[in-house]
């Protein structure tokens, strides 16, 4: 939490930066030009570390856009549009399976581990499902970013539609809300596919402490 700080605190810094580089000039700049010198300091901010790569401040097509729209409503068709090609990006298990081990799936949930510089890049990552959202009532420490899980499957019934929803859910949010805050586990290779599945069951399992 501590780096996500300095890192947002970073981006405000940023942002402050080039706001007063628009507001100095008798010319307004374009979007391009003031996303360009933002990149710029950010990207001058920070350092390569052990896996954190600088590579990590490019945006893909679809958080360029995410970004454009950033503190305005999303148009109907654009978010159509991210939803769709998202979507299509979901790989499916190939074995159909879309639950695992629930008890692996609250490990991973209370997890944080992964892709920091201080991580070791050979074991498994984390999810950190508990820094937005509320799972498990045995867990008393939780984020509320994200709605609440508990009872997921209690309330929206074990049903083979709701089980592949979920895994899509994990896998990639945006195919189901577009520009959503939530990470994209399996489309950014976060989770592998039994991992997903395993926070799935966590969600789906009657048998989970999120469904008592």
């Amino acid at each position: 939490m501590q780096r996500l700080t300095l890192a947002l605190a970073t981006a405000s810094t940023a942002a402050t930066v080039v706001s007063a580089i628009v507001i100095g000039c008798a010319t307004v700049p374009s979007d391009a030009e003031v996303s360009a010198k933002a990149t710029a300091v950010m990207k001058a901010s920070f350092r390569e570390q052990g896996q954190a790569k600088l590579d990590r401040l490019d945006q893909d097509d679809m958080q360029k856009t995410c970004s454009a729209y950033s503190g305005k409503v999303l148009p109907k068709d654009v978010a159509e549009r991210i939803e769709k090609a998202n979507l299509v990006s979901i790989k499916w298990p190939a074995d159909g399976k879309y639950v695992g081990d629930w008890k692996n799936g609250e490990n991973i949930a209370q997890s944080g581990q992964g892709m920091q510089y201080s991580d070791d890049p050979k074991q498994p990552s984390g999810a950190n499902c508990y820094a937005c959202h509320q799972l498990t009532p045995q867990e008393v420490a939780y984020g509320t970013i994200g709605p609440s899980l508990y009872q997921f499957g209690k309330l929206r019934g074990y049903t083979d539609e709701m089980r592949k929803y979920a895994y899509g859910k994990v896998y990639n949010a945006d195919a189901y809300s577009a520009c959503t805050n939530m990470p994209r586990f399996g489309h950014k290779g976060i989770l592998t596919e039994q991992q997903i599945a395993d926070v799935v069951a966590l969600l789906m399992d009657p048998a989970s402490p999120v469904n008592k």
